[in-house]
């Protein structure tokens, strides 16, 4: 009931909501929740009776407080009015409105009566039911510690009174396992002596026999076990049949019959050789036993065998079954003995320095390929058939590199060095590269640990055959000499020509310093000697001295040996980059190998080993060589004086500069960081490589030195030509204006023509830079002096004056051809004032002397001007007394 007549929240009270509606006048409401009570009166009633509600019209959840409002308002007006005249329903009667509204408050009022006395009762009732709740609760606590404060006491009862109980039972528990295990120790001892007793006595094994093939494994192990004990047995109660091996004691001889005292005790039988029959019986039975089981691929029954004969002797039979009967060396064995070397294109490219190495041999990676799936493969086997796996992967990969690898990697590097020594280095490179490779992937894989990481023991052990496999190739310093010698006889080859041509060229020294150049021509020798030498060496392979042929441009060792025969040209005996770089690639390659293969503390020794070959074949053999060569020729040319000087020779320095750079570049990047963690070796490279670029550079210059001095003094006997009569033209009319027509004396047109041709020439021969103007300054200054000094020789009249302007003005022509800069810009002045000197009367010379006299030496004008050819006058007089 206090559910169903309690109000919804959503109205606000019902007392409340109908007062709001009655301040709402002229509302209506079709609400069904307001009856109106029928009375038996009705009909003769003039007013209508007032509608009834109960809680339960408020509780409902359609009551709607305008609707209930409009229900009220429409049940005050009695039925009889609402269908009267229009001015009556326009008349408004509140009463009926006021009465329904009252009855509707009263009956509202008693309704909140009723409210509020059920909402006590329900307040009443909750409070007695409350007070219940706690009580019980209170109950139930104290009935909850009655019982934690007895189970305490129990159980500090029980602990005092069982502790002496429970040790007691715990000692009784040890004992009995002890006395189990004196049990068992003594059935095991008592059927050890009856095997004795039946092997000593009878010579039989029938308890053992049963035991094997009743037993199952674990019989097996007891039975492997049991022999082994009955060896020590044997050892000590018949030490006399292990000093002897010739089958039955001699104290007993198999038939029944009377024994003496002393002879009672002894075996009658010769206990060694029946246990160890029986134990090499055993042995063979679980090795076959093995066998099928591998074959059906029956893994427990493996593991069972191994398990067994590891108890027996260590597993070593069952470990060299397994490895020696694998497959896969019974196949390797066959193949490497019956497979072919190789083709004759991979070899010759092997060979070959200038290509490419081919790569691994196919059959070594085809070897290592196998090797990767038969390891990876086994190895799951092993980890499933022997409970000793690690033990087994060892013998397995030991197996595996030191028979199938080690005689693969012999058989191919033999045969690489059958070809050359490049072949055998290239093949000994590729091959550590791809073993390393396959030992990375077996680690990454994991073998019998997969998928985690290889064990430590196996890392080690696959490690260790690595670098045994490699040893003979890298003890001392057997691998830099192949380097070595390698390079060595590959730059012998390349400069072959180049040394007899430059050799052919030399002749016997007659000067001081043509004796001090004598060391290059046997340097010269020496090398050549040492290649024909090698060339006819009997371990010289044929394929080898073939290579170093075509290297060399020969056709056989014949023409090689009648170095007198072979046919060089010009082109054999110049420098040329091309042949630097392929040196250089060479050295490269030659250093990458040795870092790969034989890095480590070795690297800057043979870092200076290489040093010193590149020093000596590019530096000594193939740079001075040349140089010395360009040198002899320029110093030739200085006192030519018939035919003009051959300048050929300066289109040596352009490419020897340019290997001195790639020279002295080469070896700051790549040798002398190598060879930083030795101090000391780090700087005799250094020192050695100062000292050979210092003195190229000094040949260098000396060249162009000599070339300078070839140049002027071939100039100067061209300006030697000049006639007297050119600076002073005769007075004949006839004569006269033909010669001045002229727009340069012959003399200047072959000085210019000669000259003219050097800037291109050395263009050519020098990268333009610093050391090209260089050379052309210093050669201009020269000339310039020879001109100053050519033109102070000679007399010049008025007309001889113009054509001294003409000349000069050729010369300045060529000389402003050359761009020789701002440095030079004096003296081309000076040169037009030489003209200038000569052509001006007295009174502007007097002029032009005061002008110059701050910038000329005086000395210089006055030879100038005492070379007029009015010097005797007045007027040329007052000049020279100026100066």
């Amino acid at each position: 009931m206090a559910e169903s007549t309690a109000p919804r929240p959503g109205a606000r009270g019902a007392v409340g909501s109908v007062k709001s509606a009655i301040d709402m006048p002229g509302t209506t409401s079709s609400s069904s929740s307001i009856s109106q009570q029928p009375s038996a009166y009705s009909g003769r009633s003039v007013f209508h009776q007032a509608p009834t509600f109960t809680l339960e019209t408020f509780s409902n959840s359609d009551f709607i407080v305008k609707e209930f409002v409009e229900t009220l308002s429409e049940s005050a007006v009695p039925p009889n009015r609402r269908s009267g005249p229009a001015s009556q329903a326009n008349a408004f009667d509140p009463k009926p409105f006021i009465r329904t509204f009252e009855h509707a408050l009263n009956r509202m009022a008693d309704l909140s009566g009723d409210l509020e006395h059920r909402g006590n009762e329900l307040s009443a009732a909750v409070r007695r039911a409350e007070a219940q709740h706690a009580t019980t609760l209170q109950s139930a606590d104290q009935k909850l510690e009655q019982i934690r404060h007895s189970f305490n006491s129990l159980d500090t009862s029980l602990k005092e009174a069982d502790t002496d109980s429970v040790s007691a039972v715990v000692k009784i528990g040890q004992r009995l396992e002890e006395l189990d295990r004196q049990r068992i120790r003594a059935q095991d001892a008592r059927f050890l002596i009856q095997c004795w007793m039946e092997v000593s006595q009878r010579g039989e094994f029938f308890l053992l026999e049963d035991l094997r093939r009743q037993g199952g494994g674990d019989g097996k192990v007891r039975c492997a076990s049991i022999a082994r004990q009955l060896i020590k047995i044997s050892q000590r109660l018949d030490p006399e049949n292990w000093k002897q091996t010739n089958g039955l004691s001699k104290h007993a001889n198999g038939i029944n019959g009377a024994q003496g005292a002393g002879e009672r005790s002894r075996p009658r039988y010769n206990t060694r050789e029946l246990i160890e029959k029986f134990s090499e019986t055993l042995e063979k039975d679980l090795l076959k036993s093995f066998d099928e089981f591998y074959r059906r691929e029956n893994f427990d029954g493996m593991h069972e065998c191994a398990k067994v004969l590891y108890d027996f002797n260590g597993g070593a039979s069952v470990i060299g079954a397994f490895v020696n009967q694998h497959q896969f060396f019974i196949d390797r064995s066959q193949l490497i003995t019956e497979e072919a070397v190789g083709d004759t294109e991979g070899w010759e490219r092997l060979a070959d320095p200038d290509a490419e190495p081919p790569g691994v041999d196919p059959r070594l990676q085809s070897l290592i390929d196998e090797v990767k799936i038969v390891v990876q493969e086994e190895s799951s086997i092993i980890k499933r058939a022997f409970p000793y796996a690690e033990q087994v992967m060892v013998k397995f990969l030991q197996r595996i590199f030191q028979q199938s690898i080690q005689q693969r990697l012999e058989l191919l590097l033999e045969k690489a060095n059958t070809i050359s020594s490049l072949a055998f280095l290239r093949s000994l490179q590729a091959s550590r590269s791809a073993l390393s490779t396959l030992i990375d992937d077996l680690k990454m894989h994991g073998l019998i640990e997969t998928p985690e990481p290889l064990s430590p023991q196996v890392t080690l052990i696959l490690d260790q055959q690595f670098d045994d496999l490699f040893v003979p190739y890298f003890a001392g310093s057997s691998y830099i000499e192949r380097e070595r010698r390698s390079l060595e006889e590959l730059y012998s080859s390349l400069l072959f020509k180049f040394t007899i041509f430059h050799s052919r060229r030399r002749k016997a020294p007659t000067t001081f310093m043509k004796s001090l150049a004598k060391s290059g021509s046997e340097m010269l020798a020496s090398a050549r000697d040492a290649y024909v030498e090698r060339l006819d060496s009997s371990d010289l392979a044929p394929a080898q001295k073939a290579m170093l042929l075509r290297v060399a441009g020969l056709k056989d060792a014949e023409n090689a040996k009648a170095q007198t025969e072979i046919e060089v040209s010009d082109e054999d005996g110049i420098l040329s980059t091309a042949t630097a770089k392929r040196m250089l690639k060479w050295l490269a390659e030659a250093i990458g190998r040795g870092l790969e293969l034989n890095g480590g503390n070795e690297t800057a020794k043979d870092v200076s080993v290489l040093h010193q070959i590149l020093i000596t074949n590019m530096g000594e053999i193939y740079l001075v060589t040349a140089l010395d060569a360009a040198n002899d020729l320029a110093v030739s040319q200085e006192n030519i004086t018939k035919n003009e000087p051959d300048l050929s020779y300066i289109m040596t320095l352009k490419p020897a500069i340019t290997i001195m750079h790639l020279l002295s570049t080469f070896i700051h990047t790549v040798l002398l960081p190598l060879a930083s963690p030795n101090v000391a070796i780090r700087k005799s490279l250094s020192r050695s490589t100062d000292q050979t670029i210092d003195s190229l550079e000094t040949k260098v210059n000396s060249i162009m030195q000599h070339s300078i001095d070839v140049i002027l003094n071939w100039t100067s006997k061209l300006l030697s030509t000049q006639k007297k009569t050119d600076f002073r033209p005769r007075d004949d009319p006839a004569s006269g204006p033909n010669y001045l027509e002229l727009l340069q004396t012959p003399t200047c047109r072959s000085v210019y023509t000669f000259l003219s041709r050097l800037h291109p020439l050395f263009f050519a021969a020098i990268t333009p830079g610093q050391n090209l103007t260089s050379f052309f300054l210093e050669l201009a200054f020269g000339f310039r002096t020879l001109l100053f000094q050519h033109f102070q020789r000679f007399q010049v009249n008025a007309a001889g004056g113009i054509m001294v302007t003409k000349d000069l003005t050729k010369y300045i022509e060529l000389l402003r051809s050359w761009e020789l800069g701002e440095e030079f810009g004096a003296s081309v002045e000076a040169l037009t004032e030489i003209g200038h000197i000569f052509v001006v009367g007295p009174e502007a010379l007097r002029e032009r002397v005061r002008g110059k006299a701050g910038r000329w030496d005086r000395g210089d004008l006055r030879a100038f001007v005492m070379r007029r050819e009015d010097v005797g006058s007045i007027g040329v007089q007052s000049v020279l007394s100026t100066l």
